[in-house]
């Protein structure tokens, strides 16, 4: 039976979706769709898997202070573990890609997990910057400035926590332990501290300002990076905006995919994304059409990338649940 949070995800999609095509002209939106210039296509996925090696980079980089991992063995994870939340709901993803990262370099899973959560916080945070950078000159639709203050505040408070257990892992040990002792059933306790350990072995280059510096500038290149790759998908189509519109809409459809849907992020990337392009003027039938075929272009050429590392590296669906055993066995005694 599936789980509450993959109901939730349906759920969620199914909201996402409706407020997509409401009011939606179909004859308008094959039109724009049948007509558009495919080929522009080619140098966006070039840009994007740029964009991908940039990102193998960055956790080359955060996971050089537990085991140097070259980029070039290192890609093929990524790879995998973004066709991961692509096919499989809750990013599981991230969890696979660090399970593959444990059985070809023996790197701790929960150790990896902690530098791909800080991947994921520094995304948040380069996305915040994009929409206070360009809020002067591209203002957010209405209905959006909740949700970039929704995750203005737990991308905020997610960086001082983990920068507190970076720089004062003692303290913050102590805090945790006792907050372990006092909520965990004794049996998991030194299950649960070893969790806690690895993990933030894993937050070492918080400690430091020039890795502070460095993750944070290979993250903002990254998204400029994908940010072009929209550019260019939008030659393709009768419209035109600024580069700003542009990181604007990066930022806000990537803000709303963090948000639990299913698998692809159907409906959370796709409204957000025809909010923004219509807002600006641009009519909802070549919106809906651009955004959807933007949507397929992240979506399937990594996707399929990543199915043939899944077979070079001997990597099944079965991985996926083992991915998750391995993450809480590690931390046993």
């Amino acid at each position: 039976m599936r789980s509450w949070k993959f109901w939730l995800g349906v759920l969620v999609s199914i909201i996402f979706l409706a407020l997509a095509l409401r009011g939606l002209d179909f004859a308008g939106f094959w039109t724009t769709v049948r007509h558009a210039n495919y080929w522009w296509l080619v140098p966006g996925v070039a840009v994007y898997f740029g964009a991908v090696w940039a990102r193998t980079w960055r956790w080359h980089y955060m996971l050089r202070h537990i085991k140097p991992v070259s980029l070039t063995r290192l890609f093929p994870v990524v790879v995998i573990g973004y066709m991961g939340n692509n096919v499989y709901p809750a990013c599981a993803g991230e969890v696979l890609r660090s399970y593959v990262l444990r059985r070809k370099e023996g790197v701790p899973v929960s150790a990896s997990l902690a530098t791909v959560v800080l991947e994921r916080l520094f995304d948040g945070l380069v996305m915040l910057l994009f929409v206070f950078l360009t809020l002067p000159f591209a203002p957010l639709p209405a209905g959006y400035a909740a949700l970039v203050t929704l995750f203005s505040l737990v991308f905020f408070a997610a960086l001082i926590v983990f920068l507190a257990l970076a720089l004062r892992p003692a303290r913050m040990s102590r805090v945790y332990a006792w907050v372990v002792d006092h909520v965990v059933p004794a049996g998991l306790r030194p299950r649960v501290h070893g969790l806690f350990d690895r993990f933030v072995e894993g937050l070492q280059s918080l400690r430091s300002p020039r890795d502070l510096l460095l993750i944070f500038l290979s993250s903002t290149l990254i998204w400029l990076t994908e940010t072009t790759k929209y550019w260019f998908v939008m030659q393709a189509f009768p419209f035109h905006v600024s580069f700003l519109v542009l990181m604007l809409m990066t930022a806000v459809v990537n803000l709303a995919t963090t948000l639990p849907s299913t698998p692809g992020y159907v409906g959370t990337f796709d409204a957000p994304g025809i909010a923004i392009l219509a807002a600006y003027g641009v009519p909802k039938a070549i919106a809906t059409g651009y955004t959807l075929v933007l949507h397929i272009a992240l979506w399937l050429p990594i996707t399929l990338l990543g199915a043939v590392f899944m077979l070079l590296e001997h990597v099944g669906w079965r991985d996926f649940g083992r991915a998750v055993e391995e993450r809480n066995v590690e931390a046993a005694p």
